[in-house]
């Protein structure tokens, strides 16, 4: 057995706070809930990111609900990537049982149900208010980054941008951009190298086949207008709690590549869309991501190394981004090394992996003379985890042992008919779903070539067969219907559109 004494003295000297802080739990030792102990979050310093980990069934999402709520109390906006679908419970009042009653009790706690004001979010065809953003916004240097180019190519894409912006092109979805790509690669290839410079047909196409390849996990349903305001995402509500925006991205999992393009862009925009903050007793907006791996997964060294810019560059503007995952290995080492706040619950050894998993994870937190942490890893229950963070000097707190707050709102999904009331009140549907397409790049230069093809002299008529023709002159072999479709503009872009295909499906087959 263990000094209580003296683990209460450390506790509370670790997670008591001057400013606004929040209680989220707490403090357990050799087994048992130590009364006085308890663990808060100081509002100041949670743009200083964390990570929330643990093995399925062990109460993630639950502890992020908790920690969603909590900011909304305080006035903080929060937005929510809800991968599995089962945070919109949120929005509902939360029902009292038995196992809840008895974890108030332990807390020295009253349980008051309550629902928060939230507002739905989608990226697809999810209800919700629509998020989008053009390609001119997006720009050529992040573009380059979610393309994986290289310097040549993106290059070029800062070219052909370049271009579009001198001619007044609006680059507003990847259709306008394919249509860039083609001109400029065809038809107008000798015009643009007249005053931006040379272009490579291989580099336009590799970019083409690039962007193809985005549009296939469905990013036209992202790149487009009406462009996503991200200062729609710090409102409050009228009670003074903070909106809880929740994202509806259920249909990503097959998706990483566009679920990477929509956080990087996402983040990129709050960081200059933001000014500097500096200090402050509480962040102006918190971002949670479930399932955080899908942002890593399939990303390129430079699309990963832009992410660990942007998270280490954004909490100056106010902003906390917490990852949420099975296992904390999912997260890079260098984004890791930023998350000031670490949360974890129980993972299990089923393997010799898993157990080195479990040692390398213990030794991401202080030591305690209370726990042998990478034993205690294995040993937590439901509701239960392992907490340090920065306390208000910056300095990491002892590591404890908690005992968790239940979440206040209800633990399980809305109902289609709940969905349906929640999306017929919100303010940012009525701004964001109506479709929007005006004319750009793609009718533009559609329009161009039409007209230079009508002004094109019409062939002459070819001689008679009785005699009239130029003497020497071989006869003029007839062309099949087939071969005229063929040699015809709209032919070549098929033939074009049939090769593009073809090589990305190879390229595929040699992965």
């Amino acid at each position: 057995m263990h000094d209580q004494e003296a683990f209460l003295a450390a506790i509370q000297n670790g997670y008591t706070f001057k400013g606004t802080h929040i209680k989220i739990g707490v403090a357990m030792l050799d087994g048992a809930v130590v009364d006085g102990a308890d663990v808060n979050l100081p509002l100041g310093m949670m743009n200083r990111h964390g990570l929330i980990a643990g093995a399925t069934g062990t109460g993630k999402t639950k502890t992020l609900q908790v920690i969603a709520e909590a900011l909304s109390d305080a006035g903080v906006p929060v937005l929510l990537m809800d991968i599995k679908g089962d945070l919109s419970g949120i929005a509902a009042a939360g029902t009292e049982s038995d196992k809840i009653k008895e974890r108030y009790q332990l807390l020295k706690e009253t349980y008051k149900p309550a629902a928060y004001p939230a507002e739905l979010l989608s990226l697809s065809q999810e209800k919700g208010a629509r998020l989008r953003a053009t390609v001119s916004e997006f720009g050529p240097v992040l573009l380059a980054k979610v393309l994986d180019l290289n310097d040549t190519q993106a290059g070029l894409l800062s070219m052909l941008f370049k271009y579009c912006d001198d001619k007044g092109l609006p680059l507003l979805d990847l259709k306008d951009l394919s249509r860039v790509l083609q001109y400029a690669g065809d038809e107008g290839k000798a015009d643009i190298e007249k005053d931006y410079g040379k272009i490579s047909t291989t580099s336009t196409g590799t970019i083409l086949r690039k962007v193809i390849e985005l549009q296939q996990q469905g990013a036209d349903q992202f790149f487009g207008e009406l462009s996503f305001e991200v200062a729609d995402l710090m409102h409050a509500a009228p009670d003074g709690r903070g909106m809880v925006n929740i994202l509806r991205v259920t249909d990503m999992q097959d998706r990483p590549k566009l679920f990477s393009t929509f956080m990087l862009q996402l983040l990129a925009e709050l960081y200059a869309t933001l000014p500097e903050e500096g200090d402050s007793d509480k962040p102006k907006l918190v971002l949670f991501i479930d399932e955080a791996h899908l942002i890593f997964k399939e990303a390129t060294k430079v699309l990963l190394s832009q992410i660990e810019t942007i998270v280490k560059l954004i909490r100056s503007k106010g902003v906390g981004v917490f990852f949420c995952t099975q296992n904390p290995q999912d997260i890079p080492a260098s984004v890791l090394s930023q998350l000031g706040f670490k949360l974890q619950h129980a993972l299990r050894a089923f393997t010799a992996n898993d157990r080195k998993d479990i040692k390398q994870t213990a030794e991401n937190y202080p030591e305690s003379t209370f726990y042998t942490t990478e034993d205690l890893i294995t040993q937590l229950g439901i509701g239960e985890a392992l907490i340090t963070l920065l306390n208000e000097k910056g300095v990491p707190t002892p590591l404890a042992h908690t005992f968790l707050i239940s979440p206040r709102s209800r633990m399980d999904i809305l109902s289609a008919a709940e969905i349906d009331t929640l999306t017929a009140s919100s303010r940012l549907i009525a701004k964001y779903n109506e479709a929007t397409d005006r004319e750009s790049a793609y009718e533009m230069l559609n329009r161009k070539l039409d007209a230079a093809a009508a002004q094109q002299p019409a062939p002459a008529p070819e001689a008679p067969s009785g005699g009239t023709a130029r003497r020497g002159a071989a006869p003029k072999e007839e062309k099949s219907w087939l071969e005229r479709a063929i040699n015809s503009s709209a032919g070549k872009q098929v033939q074009r559109s049939v090769v593009r295909t073809l090589f990305g499906v190879i390229q595929k087959m040699f992965k």
